[in-house]
């Protein structure tokens, strides 16, 4: 576990472990979001990255009468 500090300016600092395992480059975005009394934070990938990450997933649909 990681402990960031909040600035005056409420800026965090992420962490070199956290942003080199998620990718995070400077000026990306991520969202923040408020989960049962927590922030959660999450990087936003720009749709090429995502391209291929449902390869293989089964499309078939049963038909049900």
């Amino acid at each position: 576990m990681q402990t960031v500090i909040v600035s005056p300016e409420y800026k965090v600092f992420i962490p070199k472990v956290i942003r080199e395992k998620l990718e995070i480059k400077p000026g990306q975005k991520i969202q923040a979001i408020l989960y049962k009394n927590r922030i959660e934070m999450i990087p936003i990938q720009p749709v090429k990255k995502m391209r291929g990450f449902l390869k293989g997933t089964d499309t078939n649909i049963d038909k049900i009468d």
